[in-house]
């Protein structure tokens, strides 16, 4: 009873504090001090008869272009930016696919808006997988005004001759965080761009080997499934392109206290093992490769995917952050999953991963010395700190 109280009072705070944030933005606006509307189109996914759309609506903060150069001051601001962010309700939105129809669809209480649609036509796909559908602001909801307001969603598409699928955690498993560690996290997460941000040495070449697969094509598709909140959609999406790693739809959580139901499955655990269902359910037919970190709970929800889905999971990889207690964890997870003969691999660096991959042939041999290389290339240019130890100075997925 306790916990329902306190459930039901967060919820009624987080409501009275989203009115609040609303009519201090609407007061905002008649006063001429917000800035201009801005359309964020997200990557999302699809199938030939269905395309999911999705983005939000806010005011432009004016969050600059990443470089090496921002200082960390600069870096701090621009993360206060994206969370200080004026949502913008009710507008009209029209989402245009290439087929030529026309879809209208109207944003919530957080700004976002979602859209499935059943497409006649899909145009020729860039690079193997992606399709664009245009969104273009109708009308803004008073007193916002805006003109000529559009951007490009694009939509993955797996195509039929795709070997295999991978979803990728995101923290600690491509981008160093060090979640297990609140202090370094915190260095990290707020003082860092995604210039200055360090991937995990080898990660990127690995993936693009995964995305080739055998057939030489690239047209594995990648999905990152975190509980990083969308605030954060512009940072993870630049970091992905500044340091050439596949891009795929990035599947975050809203950090909007209000909404939250009692027994809704918020958590960690509940918001990635439903995003790993979705996408198993859209692709009955495509097998997939399951990667995540040992200093969360990749390895317990990953056992869960595989017991809901028998035969859909090729193989796991979770990076090892040197903590012995979640080593063991994953050692336990591994045993257990013996009998549903899925290999799950606790590795120290993506090489041990990618030689894994060689030998189960998901990737060619020749991939290794590639992806040894960018590990040697990475571990020279990074002159950082330490951010990659977790406690003990020892590298992680190099």
């Amino acid at each position: 009873m306790r916990v329902l109280a306190c459930m039901s009072l967060l919820n009624h705070l987080g409501n009275l504090a989203e009115r609040a944030d609303s009519l201090l933005t609407r007061t905002r606006a008649r006063l001429g001090l917000l800035h201009p509307l801005q359309l964020i189109p997200y990557r999302s996914y699809g199938t030939p008869t269905r395309l999911y759309v999705k983005g939000r609506l806010l005011t432009d903060k004016g969050i600059t272009e990443p470089d090496a150069t921002d200082s960390r001051l600069h870096n701090l601001l621009n993360m206060y930016r994206r969370f200080d962010s004026n949502e913008i309700s009710g507008a009209q939105l029209l989402v245009q696919p290439a087929d030529g129809s026309q879809h209208p669809v109207v944003t919530d209480e957080e700004g976002y808006f979602t859209l499935n649609l059943e497409p006649t036509s899909l145009p020729e796909p860039i690079d193997f997988l992606w399709y664009p559908v245009e969104v273009l602001l109708q009308q803004a909801p008073h007193p916002y005004t805006a003109t000529d307001l559009r951007a490009m969603a694009p939509v993955l598409i797996p195509p039929p001759d795709a070997e295999y699928g991978i979803i990728s955690d995101l923290d600690d498993t491509v981008i160093q965080t060090s979640a297990t560690n609140l202090l370094r996290m915190a260095r990290t997460v707020l003082v860092r761009n995604a210039r200055s941000r360090l991937p995990f040495k080898g990660v990127a070449e690995f993936y693009r080997q995964l995305q080739l697969g055998r057939n030489g094509k690239r047209n594995n598709p990648f999905f990152y499934v975190s509980s990083s909140p969308w605030n954060l959609y512009d940072l993870l999406e630049d970091f992905l392109q500044l340091n050439d790693i596949p891009p795929g739809p990035l599947l975050l959580r809203d950090a909007a206290l209000a909404g939250k139901k009692s027994g809704e499955a918020s958590s960690h655990h509940g918001h990635k093992l439903k995003e790993i269902d979705n996408l198993l359910l859209t692709y009955p037919t495509l097998p997939f490769i399951l990667i995540g970190d040992s200093g969360q709970e990749d390895a317990n929800i990953y056992r869960e995917v595989v017991r809901r889905h028998p035969g859909r999971v090729l193989a796991i990889y979770i990076r090892d952050v040197n903590l012995p207690e979640r080593a063991t964890l994953v050692e336990r997870v591994t045993e257990d999953l013996r009998d549903d003969k899925v290999e799950m691999l606790l590795v120290q660096d993506t090489v041990q991963a990618a030689e894994h991959a060689a030998k189960a042939g998901f990737i060619l041999h020749e991939a290794i010395p590639a992806v040894e290389q960018e590990k040697q290339k990475d571990e020279a240019a990074d002159t950082e700190d330490d951010l990659d130890g977790e406690g003990d100075g020892k590298p992680v997925m190099q």
